[in-house]
C-alpha cells in the first residue's frame, strides 16, 4: 500500500488511464493498480525503461490530459431566491449532497457557518493521513472531524486540508453558502451538504509534455475520475441524491461526446439520484480555433499560427470525421518546409527545423478508441516567434470538413493563436458529454452573453450549451473571509449545481418525483428557460436561454 502510494505521487511513474475490458495479467504485472469504477483502472508504471511519453508510443485516450480551472445579484435572475422564498416549497437543497472536485474549500469561512457546511473532504494532496476505503492515495475527513475541529483552537492541527486558491471555496459558496450576517449574501442551495474533492496537482512529466506554464494550476484527468468515483460512492453510502460540479475543462479531444473522462460521466449521469453539471469554459475569444473545409478543386488549405517570443513550446490538435483522412505539412516562419506527411495509421514523426532551432513531432492516429475519427497531434518544441504554417491537404474527403485547436488559454505557454480563427465549437471537455448539464456564461446586469464563453455546437451537432447563468462579476465569498466577484462559467455552473438541488429537493428528497433523473432535470431547466427576444433559440451562443428555476416550476404548473 505504502508503495502504491509513493507511485501516486512520484513524477518517476506513469499515469496511464485503462479501460477495464482491455486489462490482461501481463498489463498487471509489476504495476500498482487504482480501480475508478467498473470500466476504468489506473496503471501507474515506472517510467525508467519506457519510451518518453508521446501520442505516437502510447495511446491517446490514456495518456491522462490536464485540466485547468475556468474562471478569471446572479440569483435573482435565475429564479433560485424565488424557489427558497415560496412559503410552501422553500426550496434550498435540504437533503441534497453537492460534490466539488476543485481547489478545497476553506471549511472554517464565515459563509458555511449557519448552513450545514462541509460533510466530507477528499484532499488528494496529503500524503499521511487515511485515504478513503479503496483508494490509494490522500486524506478522508469525516463531518464528525470537521465539526471536532472547528470546536478546536487550532482547527488545522485536526484537519489540515487548506484551499490555498480560493476558487473551490468561492464556487461551494456560490451554491451552498449561508446567509451573510447582513443578508446581503446566499448561496444557492444553503441547505445542502457539500463533499469536497481537493485535487493534487498534475505531475511534472505531464506538465512538461503539455507544456502547461509555471505556476499555473494543472489536474490530472485519471485524478479527477477518482473524484467523481468518491463523490459517487459516498452518496451510495449515505443513500442520497448527489449534484457534481465539474468547474474545470481543457481543449483536447475531439469536442464530442467521447473520451474517458466525458464518457465516465455519461455513465454517472445514468445513476439514480445522480445529475452532472460542467462549465462551458471561457476559451470563445481565445482565438484557439480553426474550422477548416477543403472543397472543389482545393489542393490544400493553411492553418496559420502567430507564436510569441520566449515559448517554450505548444500542442496543437487536427481532428477530422470518419471517414475524412489528412495529409500534412508544416512551414516555418523562414519558409522552410518539412516533407508532407501521408497518413499511416500509428505513424510518428520528428522533425528539426535548422533556421529555427525548433523540433516538432507529427503523431496520427486514426483509430481512437471510442470513434475512427483521425486525429493528428503536434507539439511544437522552443518555436521560433512569427507565423508558422499548418498546410492541410486532402487525402479522403466526403465533406472536407476538419478542425483544429490549441490548448486551454489558461494552461497555454506563450499567447499563441490562430491567424484565421472561428469561436464557434470552443467548449471545453468535459462539456461536450451528451447527458451532462453544460452551462454557459452571461452577463445578468445587462443580459448580454459573456463574451469569453464557450459556443457549440459539439463537432457532430449536438446542441450545447444547453443553456447560461450568470458568470459575470458573481459575489460570492473569499478566502479572507470576505466576499469578492469572479469573472467565468465556473461560477455559472455553481449557480446551476444549486438550482439542480433545489430540484433534487422537490422531487427525491420531498418525494415529489423519486424517479426524476439528470436527464428530466436537464429537460426541465432548459423548458423553463427565459429567452431574451430578437434571437433564435437554440443558438451556439445561449443554447436554449437563460437559467429560470421559478419558470421550471412554472411549466409543471401548466
Amino acid at each position: 500500500m505504502a508503495d502504491c502510494r509513493e507511485q501516486v505521487y512520484s513524477d518517476e511513474f506513469f499515469d496511464f488511464i485503462v479501460s477495464y475490458e482491455e486489462t490482461n495479467e501481463q498489463t498487471i504485472a509489476g504495476t500498482c493498480i487504482q480501480r475508478i469504477d467498473e470500466g476504468y483502472d489506473i496503471f501507474y508504471y515506472p517510467r525508467e525503461g519506457l519510451p518518453p511519453l508521446s501520442v505516437g508510443s502510447y495511446s491517446y485516450s490514456e495518456i491522462p490530459k490536464c485540466y485547468g480551472l475556468l474562471d478569471q445579484t446572479a440569483l435573482e435572475v435565475s429564479g433560485i431566491l424565488k424557489m427558497q422564498n415560496q412559503p410552501v416549497l422553500a426550496l434550498k437543497g435540504r437533503g441534497v449532497l453537492i460534490g466539488f472536485i476543485d481547489t478545497g474549500i476553506d471549511y472554517t469561512n464565515p459563509a458555511f457557518r449557519y448552513s450545514d457546511g462541509s460533510s466530507r473532504i477528499w484532499d488528494q494532496t496529503i500524503q499521511d493521513g487515511t485515504p478513503p476505503v479503496g483508494i490509494l492515495y490522500g486524506a478522508d475527513y469525516t463531518r464528525e472531524q470537521i465539526n471536532a475541529a472547528l470546536l478546536s483552537e487550532n482547527p488545522y492541527d485536526v484537519v489540515p486540508s487548506r484551499d490555498m486558491n480560493g476558487h473551490g471555496t468561492f464556487l461551494a459558496g456560490v451554491a451552498c453558502g449561508s446567509e451573510s450576517e447582513n443578508g446581503d449574501f446566499i448561496g444557492a442551495a444553503p441547505q445542502s451538504e457539500i463533499i469536497m474533492v481537493k485535487l493534487k496537482e498534475a505531475k511534472q512529466y505531464l506538465r512538461d509534455f503539455f507544456f502547461v506554464k509555471d505556476g499555473v494550476p494543472a489536474y490530472q484527468e485519471n485524478d479527477i475520475m477518482m473524484a467523481v468515483s468518491y463523490l459517487n460512492g459516498v452518496a451510495n453510502i449515505l443513500n442520497r441524491p448527489l449534484v457534481i460540479c465539474v468547474a474545470l475543462g481543457n481543449s483536447a479531444g475531439s469536442h464530442a461526446s467521447e473520451g474517458f473522462l466525458p464518457s465516465y460521466l455519461n455513465y454517472i449521469c445514468g445513476r439514480r439520484k445522480r445529475v452532472v453539471v460542467t462549465a462551458a469554459g471561457n476559451e470563445a475569444n481565445a482565438r484557439h480555433h480553426f474550422q477548416g473545409r477543403i472543397i472543389g478543386e482545393m489542393e490544400h488549405e493553411d492553418a496559420e499560427i502567430t507564436v510569441e517570443e520566449n515559448t517554450k513550446g505548444f500542442f496543437v490538435e487536427l481532428w477530422a470525421s470518419a471517414p475524412e483522412l489528412y495529409a500534412v505539412t508544416i512551414i516555418s516562419p523562414s519558409g522552410e518546409q518539412i516533407p508532407r506527411i501521408l497518413v499511416r495509421r500509428g505513424a510518428s514523426e520528428q522533425f528539426h527545423f535548422i533556421f529555427e532551432g525548433t523540433t516538432i513531432t507529427v503523431d496520427y492516429r486514426i483509430d481512437t478508441k471510442e470513434t475512427a475519427s483521425q486525429l493528428i497531434f503536434f507539439r511544437f518544441i522552443r518555436p521560433t516567434p512569427g507565423l508558422w504554417t499548418i498546410r492541410i491537404f486532402p487525402q479522403l474527403t466526403v465533406t472536407g470538413n476538419y478542425h483544429l485547436w490549441l490548448p486551454l488559454r489558461e494552461l497555454t505557454d506563450g499567447n499563441n493563436f490562430f491567424l484565421r480563427s472561428n469561436p464557434e465549437i470552443t467548449l471545453t471537455s468535459p462539456s461536450a458529454a451528451r447527458q451532462v448539464i453544460t452551462v454557459g456564461g452571461y452577463q445578468a446586469s445587462n443580459t448580454s452573453i459573456y463574451a469569453d464563453s464557450g459556443r457549440g455546437y459539439t463537432i457532430t451537432g449536438e446542441i450545447k450549451p444547453d443553456f447560461v447563468a450568470p458568470a459575470v462579476d458573481v459575489y460570492g465569498p473569499g478566502l479572507l473571509g470576505n466576499f469578492i466577484t469572479f469573472t467565468g462559467t465556473s461560477a455559472a455552473a455553481a449557480i446551476t449545481a444549486g438550482a439542480c438541488a433545489q430540484i433534487m429537493q422537490w422531487a427525491i428528497v420531498d418525494q415529489n418525483n423519486t424517479v426524476m433523473s439528470n436527464t428530466s432535470i436537464k429537460n426541465m431547466l432548459i423548458r423553463g428557460t427565459a429567452k431574451p427576444e430578437n434571437r433564435t433559440y437554440p443558438n451556439r451562443e445561449w443554447g436554449y436561454g437563460t437559467l429560470d428555476v421559478f419558470g421550471a416550476f412554472q411549466n409543471l404548473r401548466l
